[in-house]
């Protein structure tokens, strides 16, 4: 038998079976319901009899929280450390290949109109 574990708000919980984690977000004593977040964002209801039901433990937050998030900015977070050191900054940028610029071989459609309509003129003075 699963000991008993009540639901708290904002608490994650993993299913011992499954290992899927999830997160407590709405208890309703009076009505038995009891709302949870999986990590990828679904919102389910339970009633409190399946809760019971349910084999799981209570868990630390996953390293990545924000799963069940759809708009979040790494600045809402409110970390200050980044992954780039200094070093990183002053790293000679010369060592990377230069790249083609296949853009300066094409032409615009300007170009293209240009010389259609002298392409034109040609063939209309031909005839």
């Amino acid at each position: 038998m699963a000991k008993r574990i009540e639901a708290a708000v904002g608490q994650w919980y993993a299913h011992r079976d499954k290992g899927e984690m999830f997160r407590v977000v709405a208890v309703d004593g009076a009505a038995g319901v009891i709302e949870i977040q999986l990590f990828d964002g679904d919102v389910e209801e339970l009633d409190t009899d399946d809760w019971l039901a349910m084999d799981i433990e209570a868990v630390e937050a996953p390293e990545d929280w924000t799963g069940p998030y759809d708009e979040i900015e790494t600045d809402d977070l409110g970390y200050t450390e980044t992954a780039v050191s200094p070093q990183d900054w002053r790293a000679s940028l010369e060592t990377l290949p230069a790249a083609e610029d296949r853009w300066q071989q094409t032409r615009t459609t300007f170009e293209f109109e240009e010389e259609l309509a002298q392409a034109m003129k040609t063939e209309d003075a031909e005839d």
